[in-house]
Formats: structure tokens, C-alpha cells, sequence
């Protein structure tokens, strides 16, 4: 067996996790590698990095001696276009899987991020209307266990029902349960056409859309301090359909059919070195959720259609007393989003500002995640304070 000498390097100067730097460095192969490296590497504080895309989102790990990249667990396993599912290594780019021949992963995540990286944060972006999150589209998935066990769960088709859905337990788990090292994912079709309509329209209108049973794939909201808020819709499906629709819903908004999406379409509203935070909401409340984020001074972007919102400061330092100010902006933004029947959650933060805010807020079942992290991860190495709680 590898020793731990083999099986990793010295850290270098970016190797660094929100701001703590790592002692050792390892790239392991394939599963059963990354199993030989967290079996030798007992006793060792473990943080998994994918393409490094949101590193620097929740909280700091309290101690970090090793970063297992996923770079070298790349590539597509298998694409079975009639069963409509593909297997991936974790370390697989998004951009490779969202450019299936005939074929999508309807995943919106930017280019670098990787498969296990998404499914660990449970990323979506604008598309999650039609297609849903990471955790509705993963069907399958091996994970190496802090004790360098490898587990499997589920399988290679859509309605397998055997067993625990475990998939879903470490799907947004921020890697504190264990190392991703495949994925299964069920596949969509390409679609035929698809158009966006755009309209300076309040966010209450995505109500008039939605009732409209239009089968819009997104239905975005951009608002900002000092700007008329804006609406996007997305529509797919056969040429003759989408122009019928697209029609349609632009004269329901007012407004004009586009062959490209806006520039601020799935763009994080917040600046480098600025605050992001994920708001959550009935959608009725949608509405008094971006008035109550843009009247704080936030650039709010997000899903009009399902209540998920994203709202961005700018950096402390363009604020005067910015960091008192954040913690108010958060303290207003998580009272407004519990009225409107969900939560607040900063996604990323400035250090010296980071360390004064209540990253995720009040959590529900946070009793039951201690249970589960203690049985998975009874040492707590993965990703040590990282998630809710000090989890």
C-alpha cells in the first residue's frame, strides 16, 4: 500500500481554502487511489477542491493539513443517449458535459466548476424552473468515506428505488461526509429551439408567467438600487412552439423577444471581495423579498419562479462602516426571507467580515446533521467547520 509520502506533495502558496493554507496537496487517480489516500492519510483535516469555484463560499475550515483535488478524476465514464443518463468522474468540467452530442446536463454552472463540486454544493442556476437542482438530477454516485470506504448508491437508470437515496444526503453537503468520486446524471434533450423574452417589468409580473402555464425553462429577475427591474424568460421546445410562446408572453410583459439572454444572466450580483447572499421565499413573497434586498443597497438576481434569490453588496471597503453595515444587511435580509417563508444564507464574504456574520443563519434539523456527520466522520476531518453549525 501507497504511503502518504507518495500520495502527496507539499502544498504551495495557492493552495489555500478561504483563506487557510494547506500543508499537503494530493491528485489521486481514480476511486480506488483516492480510498488508498484517506485510508494513509488518518488523523489528517481534509478539504475535497474541484475546478476552485466556490472555495471561498461558508465558513473557513477550522484546520486544514491536505487538499485532495479532483483534477486527475476527470472525464466521461459512459453516455448511454438512449437511457438518457451519463457517468462522470467527479473532476469532470461542466463544460464537457454540457456539450453532449444531441445530449444536456441541464445544469447551469459556470465552465470550470466540476461534477462533483456542483453536486456537492447542489448548485442550479436559472434553469432549475424546468429541470431542477444537482440533488433532482443525480441518480447515482460513489463516494470514498473518511474512513476510506468506498460506498455506492443508486444506479444507471432514472426510477431505481433499491435502497437509501444516499446520493441526496451528500448532495449540498459541502464535501463533510466524504470524497465524490463519480457521478451518474440523468440527461435531457437537447432542445430544437429556444429564445428569450425580456421586459423592464416589476418582479410581481413572473406571477402573470407562471399562471400562464407558458412551460418557461427559466424565469429570471434582476433589480438594483436606482434601476428598473428587469424580467427574463426562457422558452424551449420546437421552433413553430417557442415563437408561439415567446409571443405570447411578450405581449403578456410588454415586452421584446431575443435570440441571446442578458448580460446579467446567471451572473452573481456580487462583486469580487463583495458580500453574496442566497435568499429563499414563497413566491408570493417573492416581490417584498427584492424590494426589502434592493432598499438595503443589494443587486438582487434569481429565480422569480421558484423563490430563489441571490443578493450582492459591494466590497466593504466602497462602504463606510462596512462591516457593521454587512452585518445589518444580513440581520434584514434573514428576517425578511423567514417573513416570506424561507432563509437567508451568506454564500461568500470578505475576510474581517466573514468572521463577524452568522454565515448560515438558523437551520432546522441541525440536531440530525450532528448525528449524521458524527457517523459518517466521527473524527469531523472533512471539511471541518465548513458547514452549518461548525459542522
Amino acid at each position: 500500500m501507497a504511503t502518504l509520502d507518495e500520495l502527496t506533495t507539499k502544498a504551495g502558496d495557492d493552495d489555500v481554502v478561504a483563506g487557510v493554507p494547506a500543508r499537503l496537496v494530493a491528485a489521486p487517480r481514480d476511486t480506488a487511489e483516492a480510498a488508498a489516500l484517506i485510508e494513509a492519510a488518518r488523523g489528517l483535516s481534509v478539504v475535497v477542491r474541484g475546478g476552485g469555484t466556490k472555495l471561498d463560499w461558508g465558513v473557513p475550515p477550522r484546520e486544514l493539513d491536505l487538499i485532495i483535488d479532483t483534477r486527475r478524476l476527470a472525464g466521461v465514464v459512459e453516455h448511454a443517449a438512449g437511457d438518457l443518463i451519463t457517468v462522470v468522474r467527479a473532476g469532470t468540467r461542466m463544460a464537457e458535459l454540457h456539450g453532449l452530442p444531441g445530449q444536456q446536463l441541464a445544469l447551469d454552472a459556470p465552465p470550470a466548476a466540476t461534477a462533483g463540486g456542483t453536486v456537492a454544493a447542489n448548485a442550479s442556476g436559472p434553469r432549475r424552473l424546468r429541470y431542477g437542482t444537482a440533488r433532482d438530477l443525480l441518480i447515482g454516485i460513489t463516494v470514498v468515506r473518511p474512513d476510506g470506504t468506498i460506498t455506492k448508491s443508486g444506479g444507471k437508470v432514472v426510477k431505481n428505488v433499491a435502497g437509501y437515496d444516499l446520493g441526496k444526503l451528500y448532495t449540498g453537503a459541502f464535501g463533510t461526509l466524504g470524497l465524490i468520486t463519480e457521478c451518474v446524471f440523468r440527461l435531457h434533450p437537447v432542445p430544437a429551439a429556444s429564445v428569450f423574452v425580456r421586459a423592464c417589468a416589476p418582479p410581481g409580473h413572473a406571477a402573470r408567467v407562471l399562471a400562464g402555464q407558458f412551460a418557461a425553462s427559466a424565469l429570471e429577475v434582476c433589480a438594483a438600487p436606482g434601476t428598473e427591474p428587469e424580467l427574463a424568460v426562457l422558452l424551449e421546445g420546437t421552433p413553430a412552439g417557442v415563437r408561439e410562446r415567446a409571443a405570447a408572453v411578450a405581449a403578456l410583459l410588454d415586452g421584446a423577444v431575443a435570440g441571446t439572454p442578458p448580460e446579467w444572466w446567471d451572473v452573481p450580483p456580487w462583486p469580487p471581495g463583495g458580500v453574496g447572499i442566497k435568499l429563499t421565499g414563497r413566491l408570493s413573497q417573492v416581490p417584498a423579498l427584492v424590494a426589502t434586498a434592493v432598499g438595503a443597497g443589494a443587486t438582487v438576481r434569481g429565480s422569480a419562479g421558484t423563490g430563489v434569490l441571490y443578493a450582492g453588496f459591494p466590497p466593504v471597503a466602497e462602504c463606510p462602516d462596512g462591516t457593521v453595515e454587512a452585518g445589518r444587511a444580513v440581520e434584514l435580509l434573514r428576517a425578511a426571507a423567514v417573513r416570506a417563508g424561507g432563509h437567508a444564507v451568506v454564500l461568500t464574504a470578505p475576510a474581517g467580515v466573514r468572521e463577524t456574520l452568522d454565515m448560515w443563519g438558523p437551520v432546522p434539523g441541525l440536531a440530525l446533521m450532528r448525528r449524521v456527520k458524527d457517523q459518517f466522520d466521527p473524527e469531523h476531518r472533512f471539511a471541518p467547520g465548513r458547514f452549518v453549525g461548525g459542522i
